[in-house]
């Protein structure tokens, strides 16, 4: 049982990798110069699963693109202040409690309830989740192209999600990994959380580790690639070099391997930065290449 509780405890620091950055998104919308009033904040409901799951839809006056926001692995409800500052970037944004947090039904997977929460059927099932945001959003922009964005866990979940449901135009994934879910537990056991690590460790010692050590806990891995190989639509990702919770260089060197296979994978590294990659450059980075991708649609 002591090392249930240890796997439970270590799947929570791994794959819960959102960030609180609140602060720092509410900075960047007291510094946009032209921000623009909403025209609606509508509470909405729709069904996922078996499970009604409860949110928040933003409508700008003139929407540029739809976007749905995916979370991380934390037990995290609805990210108002996300939505808020997509929306006054001419983004229409859907944004949801997470299944079995805040108003949303159905249970949370995670440390918490003593469940594995990057098991392969609850990343599934958040999948599902993330798709039937898409579907109701498409009633409400039925002319824009919709993406969906999301961190840290949301690159296992995003993937699964784009793959099943063709209304998905494109993708923005911070701090996301392209690595699977045993490989990353792999990675945060050797960090350990350490901030100094990469100052004590090379690339080549944090690839020999998560491609050789033995897996302390068995599962079956979810591998992002599956899919993103099967994906044609447009990707972004957006990583900190100083990231100690997923192997970024391994996983821009997988992103170029499919872009050598014609998929229109873009990223951006800044040297930095670490896990959380919510920063207001990162968020204008984004909103400028979500434009640009609607604005060819």
């Amino acid at each position: 049982m002591r090392n249930l509780a240890c796997l439970f405890l270590l799947v929570f620091f791994v794959s819960g990798c959102t960030t609180n950055s609140e602060s720092r998104i509410q900075s960047l919308q007291e510094t946009n110069p032209n921000p623009k009033d909403l025209t609606v904040v509508k509470e909405i409901e729709f069904e996922s699963e078996g499970v009604q799951l409860a949110g928040s839809l933003y409508i700008p006056k003139h929407a540029k693109a739809a976007i749905v926001l995916v979370h991380g692995s934390d037990p995290v409800p609805r990210m108002a202040k996300l939505a808020e500052l997509l929306a006054k970037n001419d983004l229409l944004v859907l944004t949801y409690d997470k299944r079995g947090v805040g108003k949303s039904g159905g249970v949370y997977a995670g440390p918490q309830v003593g469940t594995n929460n990057i098991s392969v059927d609850n990343l599934t099932l958040l999948a599902k989740d993330a798709s039937a945001a898409v579907n109701l959003i498409s009633q409400y922009g039925k002319e824009l192209p919709i993406g969906v964005v999301g961190a840290s866990q949301a690159g296992w979940i995003i993937p699964i999600a784009a793959l099943k449901n063709p209304s998905i135009k494109f993708m923005v994934l911070f701090s996301s990994p392209t690595i699977t879910t045993l490989e990353q537990l792999r990675f945060q056991f050797y960090t350990n959380g350490r901030e100094d690590f990469w100052d004590n460790h090379t690339e080549d010692d944090a690839r020999a580790h998560i491609q050789n050590a033995p897996d302390r806990y068995q599962f079956e891995a979810t591998d992002p690639k599956d899919s993103l190989s099967a994906l044609s639509i447009p990707g972004l990702w957006l990583f900190g070099e100083q990231d100690i919770q997923i192997p970024v260089k391994m996983c821009m060197e997988q992103l170029n391997g499919l872009k050598a296979q014609g998929k229109p994978f873009e990223y951006t590294l800044s040297p930095e930065l670490g896990h959380d990659t919510y920063k207001p450059e990162f968020l204008e980075i984004a909103i400028q290449w979500i434009k640009r991708n609607a604005a060819s649609h």
